[in-house]
């Protein structure tokens, strides 16, 4: 059983004692999810084994996008579609931060505060790459993923963008790239990605709540050649189906104290923090999203709306750079389940649902 899983089977009833009054539903949802997974509450799946013909059952996944013990597949079919839309060329990866004493305000309105965040972040690097002067083109194009936590588990909302390097001449026909190590002017970046913050959060009634101060600094956007992007794209993969802490990270659980593991930022010396089962459940559903709230946002020729025709965009890349276009890697395919028996291949019959189970089948 996944780790974290077991945790939350084991001390969910306390947590929910203490703090089941005041919690948000998705908070809820998501725990009902993680301790019903794999279980009968979400119905069986029948296979029948290719060599023996014996037939086997499993338990259904919970399927929910916060649960530890799913979404393996989808964060496979993400990546790869991701590497085959790529284009070629450089690229670059773009973090978009707020300041520590904004933080609060965002747990507490995560759902308006998260669109803030990737509405101020894409319109200022839409709007400086369309008027820097070391890019020719005025449309680019790019894709976000919202990431909430830090390496122990803390609050620490941010946006990655994986940025192309250069943008679609005014006419629409070529391709402006940029250097490969130079992106934009990071301080105009930074003080028009603030600007707009600050008149998101006016207009959402929210700015009386929050500091003067804050708004001379603390906005800082960090930029670094990505190479052909591949490399990021599958550092960001993970962010996106899964949350918090990959259970190769719970390095042990006893009583109630959990050891994880982490690394500060260019150590590579393993650290580890011990934290109360309290504390970690806390940690972990605080980054829960609101519900429907969609993580990866894709902008410019990028959008899926956009008039612009992605494979034009490449060949124009490819005119431009004279680069090869991207190599996809080779297609890993997840291994089907085995008989216990035999040992031969399992093929899928049928699922049967929990409220299709008789009564008495029901954990």
């Amino acid at each position: 059983m996944n780790k974290i899983t077991e945790i939350f089977r084991a001390f969910v009833p306390e947590y929910l004692e203490q703090f089941g009054a005041c919690m948000p539903k998705n908070h809820r949802k998501a725990i009902d999810a993680i301790i019903s997974c794999r279980t009968r509450a979400h119905g069986l799946l029948y296979y029948e084994c290719e060599a023996c013909g014996e037939f086997h059952t499993f338990y259904r996944s919970c399927g929910n996008r916060h649960c530890p013990a799913c979404q393996n597949h989808k964060t496979r079919e993400w990546m790869a579609r991701q590497i085959k839309r790529q284009l070629p060329g450089h690229h670059f990866m773009v973090t978009f931060t707020v300041p520590e004493q904004l933080r609060d305000i965002i747990r507490s309105h995560q759902k308006e505060c998260y669109a803030m965040m990737f509405t101020a972040s894409s319109q200022a690097m839409a709007e400086i790459i369309a008027k820097d002067r070391h890019i020719q083109g005025e449309l680019s194009g790019f894709f976000g993923v919202l990431h909430t936590w830090g390496r122990q588990l803390q609050y620490h909302p941010h946006i990655h963008y994986l940025v192309p390097g250069g943008a679609i001449l005014k006419n629409g026909e070529g391709w402006a790239p940029t250097k490969e190590k130079y992106l934009l002017h990071i301080p105009a970046l930074s003080a028009l990605y603030r600007t707009k913050i600050k008149k998101l959060m006016e207009k959402a009634g929210l700015l009386l709540q929050i500091c003067p101060d804050i708004w001379y600094e603390g906005f800082n956007v960090h930029i670094e050649p990505a190479g052909t992007g591949q490399e990021c794209i599958k550092y960001l993969t993970p962010y996106i189906f899964k949350v918090a802490i990959s259970q190769n990270r719970i390095e042990k659980v006893e009583g109630r104290k959990i050891t994880i593991t982490y690394k500060k930022k260019g150590c590579r010396r393993i650290r580890r923090l011990v934290l109360d089962a309290m504390e970690f459940i806390r940690r972990y559903l605080q980054h829960v999203l609101p519900t429907g709230f969609m993580k990866v946002r894709y902008y410019g020729f990028m959008s899926p709306a956009s008039a612009i025709n992605l494979e034009n965009v490449r060949r124009q890349v490819m005119n431009a750079q004279d680069v090869p276009d991207v190599v996809l890697p080779p297609v890993i395919h997840l291994k089907p389940p085995s008989c216990k028996s035999c040992g031969g291949p399992l093929t899928y019959v049928c699922s049967i649902m929990a409220y299709q189970l008789p009564p008495e089948d029901y954990g």
